[in-house]
């Protein structure tokens, strides 16, 4: 076994290990998405057992989403400013771990009540805010350590990750809120994100790099030959990347599939609180069970799929069967007060979610110039994201429109237009982008001295 002249066994090397590539992306999703759980499923189920409605659900559940629109800022920061001794994005990793560590600790300290609902936003603005910074790190870790033939099965690895954090995000603190306290809820959060941020500093993404900022180390020469470190070339390379014609109908795709997720998520509570009857328990803990079988489908099925009919067939035949969904719970009205009828709603669009997810997440990659590899495929999350965030404004606006009902003709129709477009464009098979970039890369060995 290679040892490398900081005494690390390969083992331990993101780029010479594979199964070590999948799992450190499997834990960090999982990482992800306990405060999603926490701040998108439990809070606002808290909050609507105790009478809140949808407008302030809604809010809730926007301004936590939010911060997942709004950073694709990020990617710019960090393809412009990276420490390369510790690689290009463990160091934001752990960094953003860390203030997620904090702001969890300090909204324990707080402990606002159900009702302060502008709190409990901005609460989960600056946890989200936190959690977005780790989100866009871990991708771009993805994009430059996945090897082409991986990609499939790694996005089952993430979003089948994320979706069981989510699950044991929802769960574990619905149970805790609901015996505990929010505070508590928050403690725990942020005890299982710091044995995660311990286990980020245990790796090093390519070999001779730095455990630590001050451990010996060296900067990868791939890294140094890729990284960019100004502003200008960041933004002519992002922009030619992502206005080129199949980029543009990607990102409508990716609206569409947000919208769902942002109507869905603030829907869930409300058909179960207001149409069921049930407590805030109950349907943290439908949430959880579900989202844990999205996990289980998109570590098993979701890269199945991918490596059977391919990113684009799969999306396309996932995106019609929320059409069967919508139109189901449309017509059956007079049935959601059914626990079943709720149970199955349930099920079926956060497991469907995420096989969705995975399946497409290679299109995105394969669009990504490496260059700025964190910048562009921030952009196409942000997408889905501002999707999640106009899905919980339209959620607000569901008296206007009609009711709750009302709302399944809309995401209908958008998922209707999400096919279209993915039936007329031709998206890549392979990563082009990546291929004809790297081409042009150095051919290197080994680390050279940081010029840091």
């Amino acid at each position: 076994m290679a040892i490398t002249d900081t005494g690390t066994t390969s083992r331990w090397i993101l780029a010479e290990n594979k199964p070590l590539r999948l799992f450190t992306l499997f834990i960090l999703y999982v990482c992800q998405g306990l405060p999603i759980g926490l701040f998108w499923f439990a809070i606002p189920a808290w909050m609507a057992a105790r009478g809140a409605g949808a407008a302030d659900v809604g809010y809730v559940v926007g301004l936590t989403a939010l911060p997942w629109t709004l950073k694709l800022v990020n990617g710019f920061f960090m393809d412009r400013y990276a420490f390369l001794p510790m690689g290009r994005r463990r160091a934001w990793l752990a960094g953003a771990q860390l203030v997620m560590i904090v702001c969890l600790l300090v909204s324990a300290i707080t402990d606002p009540p159900a009702n302060a609902t502008l709190f409990l936003g901005l609460i989960g603005f600056v946890v989200n805010m936190a959690t977005t910074f780790q989100d866009v790190a871990v991708d771009g870790l993805a994009v430059d350590i996945l090897e082409e033939d991986e990609r499939a099965r790694g996005s089952g690895m993430m979003f089948g990750g994320q979706a069981i954090g989510i699950s044991a995000g929802t769960a574990v603190n619905g149970w805790v809120i609901a015996r505990f306290g929010a505070a508590s809820a928050y403690l725990m959060t942020a005890a299982l994100i710091a044995l995660a941020t311990v286990y980020v500093l245990s790796l090093r993404e390519r070999q001779g790099e730095r455990r630590f900022p001050w451990s010996a180390g060296e900067t990868h020469p791939r890294n140094l030959a890729i990284h960019v470190g100004a502003w200008g070339p960041i933004l002519s390379s992002t922009f030619k990347s992502m206005v080129r014609p199949v980029s543009l109908f990607w990102v409508l795709v990716l609206l569409v599939k947000g919208f769902h997720y942002g109507v869905f998520t603030g829907m869930t509570p409300l058909i179960g609180t207001g149409e069921v009857g049930w407590e805030e328990e109950g349907v943290t803990n439908l949430v959880a069970s579900a989202s844990l079988l999205g996990g289980v489908l998109g570590l098993t099925v979701g890269g199945w799929l991918g490596d059977r009919f391919g990113a684009k067939r799969s999306g396309i035949g996932l995106l019609g069967a929320y059409l069967v969904l919508s139109l189901a719970m449309w017509s059956s009205v007079e049935m959601w007060s059914e626990p079943n009828v709720f149970r199955a709603f349930g099920y079926a669009w956060l497991g469907l979610d995420t096989l969705l997810t995975v399946a497409i997440l290679p299109i995105s990659m394969r669009l990504c110039d490496p260059r700025v590899a964190a910048t562009q495929f921030t952009l196409y999350m942000a997408s889905t994201n501002f999707g999640i965030s106009s899905g919980a404004w339209v959620l607000g606006l569901s008296d206007r429109l009609g009711g709750l009902p009302n709302l399944f003709l809309v995401v209908f129709a958008l998922h209707s237009l999400g096919i279209v477009t993915m039936l007329i464009v031709k998206f890549p098979r392979r990563s082009q982008v990546v291929e004809q970039v790297a081409a042009q890369l150095p051919e290197a060995e080994g680390p050279v001295p940081t010029r840091n």
